[in-house]
């Protein structure tokens, strides 16, 4: 696996000073103690916050800023995986509807799977990823479905280039020669590649398919070998 490539001199020692896991405690306080609300518009969550929230949401890497006329306020457009997360995995806002009516977890995921099939599996992955405090990124500019981050993408380039499986493999990486252009893009633009099979826990009484619980994680790393790699310094000739 590669070292995490930082960018510029001090940036590890500030990503040390500051680490996600208490970005994102701080950021969840402010959200609780505001009643923060988000309203869901199609595919997308819109958000309103103060200059703190604006503040905090950057350092953690929620949301994607937009361009309005207000000075007072900032917008953030969130991903349905990073809304549910907060809503959710978080319980740090509430998601309401055009009508300001507060949306209900069950609405809320039949809702997200309904624009897209493949809900459940990415929003497990992302939350997965979340709690074990990367910084989890649409991958689509590499063609992966997330890239990780160990830190802010101002200090630190991404680590991980991620795609999100079935148990079964889903259409992707069904033969070698996949696996050997996916790894060779992954190595052209210094990430790892991970692979992510979520699967439904079937030990689990599925009563509430919104509950992540219910899915559990299976974690591999592919890398690609190389021949002239050598596992001792010294060589027998």
């Amino acid at each position: 696996m590669m070292a995490p490539r930082w960018k510029g001199k001090g940036a590890e020692s500030k990503a040390l000073a500051d680490p996600m896991s208490s970005i994102v405690s701080n950021l969840h306080s402010s959200l609780l103690q505001s009643n923060s609300t988000g309203s869901l518009v199609d595919s997308t969550i819109l958000f309103e916050a103060n200059a703190e929230k604006t503040d905090l949401l950057n350092r953690a890497c929620f949301g994607r800023p937009r361009i309005t006329a207000q000075k007072v306020t900032q917008w953030f457009e969130f991903s349905l995986e990073e809304a549910f997360y907060l809503c959710c995995s978080l319980k740090c806002i509430t998601i309401v509807d055009q009508n300001q009516c507060q949306i209900s977890v069950k609405e809320l995921w039949e809702h997200m799977t309904h624009k897209r099939d493949n809900f459940p599996l990415m929003c497990k992955a992302y939350c997965h990823l979340r709690s074990k405090n990367w910084v989890v990124r649409s991958g689509s500019q590499y063609g992966v479905d997330f890239v990780a981050y160990r830190h802010h993408p101002a200090l630190v380039h991404s680590e991980y280039a991620v795609l999100v499986f079935p148990p079964e493999g889903g259409g992707r990486l069904r033969v070698w020669s996949d696996y050997h252009c996916t790894l060779r893009l992954c190595g052209s633009v210094a990430k790892t590649l991970l692979v992510l099979y979520v699967e439904e826990n079937n030990n689990v009484a599925v009563e509430s398919p919104w509950n992540l619980d219910n899915y559990v994680v299976e974690e591999r790393i592919v890398t690609r070998w190389s021949p002239e790699q050598c596992r001792e310094d010294k060589v027998v000739s």
